[in-house]
Parts: C-alpha cells; sequence; structure tokens
C-alpha cells in the first residue's frame, strides 16, 4: 500500500508506528490516529471510499479532489481543511496543496507532492515529540505552513530591496524589467492562495469544534497575524513594483526624449549647411566661385561662422 505515506496512532497517549493494515483500527477506535496518503497514487480513492464508509460522503470526493483552494468546512464535530504552502523544491509561485479531515480522535491528510511541513511532523512523531490531541497537530501544522510562506515573502521583499537600490545605481534601468517582472508574478501567484488562507485561519481560529483549546486557538490565531503580514507585504510588494516599474517608464522615456532632442538640435544646425552645399552643387551655370580656387575655403569659413552663430543662438535661448 505505497499510497500511505505515514501512519500513526496513539496507545496510552504516545504515538506509535503502526503498519498500514493496521491503522484501520486507530482510525476507527477513541485514541488519535494519522494517516497521509500520497493523493497521486490511485489506490488512494479506493481505499478512502472503501475503508472509511463511516465518514461523511462529502469528505473523501472533497480530498480527491483535483484543483483546490484553501478553504474550511465543518462537518458536524469535524473539519475539512485545506491549505497551502510552498513547495520541497523551493518554487516561490508553486505552492503545495495540504488536504486533511480532522476531528476529535482522527486524522486524514492527503498531499501531491512533498511538504517541509508535514514530514517535519511525521519526523517530530518519530522521535517521541509529536502532537497529543488534534487541536495541537492542526495549529502546529498551520504554524509550519504559514512560517514557510512568511519566508518565502521575506525573501520577495529583499528582492524588491535590491531592485529599487540598482534602479538607482546603475545607469541601464531597462535590464531591471525582466526581473521586476518575475517579482511581480511571484507576488500575485502567492497572493492568490494567501490571500483566501488567511480567511481560513480566521474561520479556523473562531471555530467552535470542542477538540480546540485555547492554546490552540492562541497558536492559530499567530498563524493568522502571520499569514495576514505575508498578504500585506505581497500587496506593498506589487505596489512597489508598480511604481518601480513606472519609474523604469519615467527614465526611458526620459532618455528617449533626451536623445530626439539632440538629434533635432543637430538636424537644425545641419539644415543651412545642407541648404548651402545643395545650393552651390546644383549643374546649372553661373554658380560663383567656380573659377576663384579660394572660393572652396572662402565657402567653409562662411559655413563654420553660421554654424558658430546658430550655437550661440542656440545657448541663448537655452536650448543647451
Amino acid at each position: 500500500m505505497s499510497f500511505i505515506l505515514n501512519a500513526f496512532a496513539q496507545k496510552d497517549n504516545n504515538w506509535a508506528v503502526e503498519l498500514p493494515e493496521n491503522i484501520l483500527e486507530g482510525l476507527r477506535d477513541d485514541a488519535l490516529a494519522w494517516v497521509h496518503l500520497d493523493a497521486e497514487d490511485s489506490k488512494a480513492r479506493d481505499w478512502l471510499n472503501s475503508e472509511l464508509g463511516f465518514l461523511d460522503p462529502f469528505v473523501v470526493p472533497a480530498l480527491v479532489a483535483e484543483e483546490t483552494r484553501p478553504r474550511l468546512t465543518e462537518i458536524g464535530s469535524g473539519i475539512l481543511l485545506f491549505l497551502r504552502a510552498v513547495g520541497d523544491d523551493g518554487e516561490q509561485d508553486d505552492m503545495v496543496g495540504v488536504r486533511l479531515y480532522a476531528d476529535q480522535s482522527r486524522i486524514i491528510s492527503l498531499q501531491r507532492r512533498g511538504n517541509h511541513a508535514v514530514d517535519t511532523i511525521a519526523e517530530e512523531i518519530r522521535r517521541g515529540e509529536g502532537c497529543k490531541t488534534t487541536g495541537e497537530f492542526v495549529g502546529r501544522l498551520a504554524a509550519k505552513l504559514s512560517k514557510r510562506s512568511d519566508q518565502v515573502v521575506a525573501t520577495l521583499d529583499d528582492m524588491m530591496d535590491d531592485t529599487e537600490r540598482r534602479l538607482v545605481e546603475d545607469n541601464d534601468p531597462s535590464a531591471l524589467r525582466k526581473e521586476l517582472s518575475d517579482i511581480r508574478m511571484s507576488a500575485i501567484k502567492l497572493r492568490r492562495y494567501l490571500a483566501p488562507q488567511r480567511e481560513t485561519l480566521f474561520q479556523l481560529k473562531s471555530s467552535e469544534q470542542k477538540w480546540l483549546s485555547d492554546i490552540d486557538r492562541r497558536s492559530l490565531h499567530e498563524s493568522y497575524n502571520r499569514t495576514v503580514r505575508s498578504v500585506e507585504e505581497l500587496d506593498a510588494i506589487r505596489e512597489r513594483a508598480q511604481i518601480v516599474k513606472d519609474e523604469i517608464s519615467t527614465q526611458l522615456g526620459e532618455k528617449l526624449n533626451r536623445n530626439t532632442y539632440v538629434l533635432s538640435l543637430i538636424a537644425a544646425i545641419f539644415l543651412p549647411l545642407g541648404f548651402l552645399t545643395g545650393l552651390f552643387g546644383m549643374n546649372v551655370g553661373g554658380i560663383p566661385g567656380v573659377d576663384e580656387p579660394t572660393a572652396f575655403f572662402i565657402t567653409c569659413v562662411f559655413m563654420l561662422a553660421i554654424t558658430i552663430i546658430q550655437v550661440f543662438i542656440f545657448r541663448r535661448l537655452k536650448w543647451f
């Protein structure tokens, strides 16, 4: 049964590793039990449908759904909880879903890809440091997920700080556009999941489930506050990115206008010179200076004088 990644049950208020074939006893009795399944394995759906028929019929279809978003649904004395966190591959904008059903005496969770928070909790149980109640489990899971997301948001914030600093120091702001676009896209994708997760944690900490103690609610409140801060930081990052984008566009526009202005001045200077060269270059009779050896020199001096007069006038007009 490869789809069971972790299976534990409490005996005498202590966690004990259970064999997959014995975990059903733990799920059916009053002692706390946790089974963690591989949602990618096709046998997981069949096992849930065949062995957990005593649960509400809404639970299994929700747990194995293809697409999920953070949400909380209370089903009698249990909850159906979907949360998101950054995956083990470290992709900032690719969040891994954790789906679980929890009540007083059982926890059933699924994942499609590796999740550091779930693996850490399983390792703590193996070391004898596991949660003693369902409320403590849910609170610890939420804390680990929100902490990992908070770290990713902090990394994005540092990247945004570096982009703003380089905007001031670098001579070529156009080189920052790709990096700025990546930051904005990461912030948008993270907020897509963290915003509903904020509401989910608020509902969870306000839940009337009896197995949530005051300590559990305080832990969930801290996770909620951390998620709120992360969402606010993401909003600030998006706004800062928009400001930086506008500043880059402004600088590029000013640079383009400056270059166009210089070219216009050069064209204005050479316009009368071009007229003179065109005039004296006409292939018709009567052009003055054709037979005069110093005519070319005199023409060059005259054109130089015109250029100097133009530059003087432009400077008086403050075009330079």
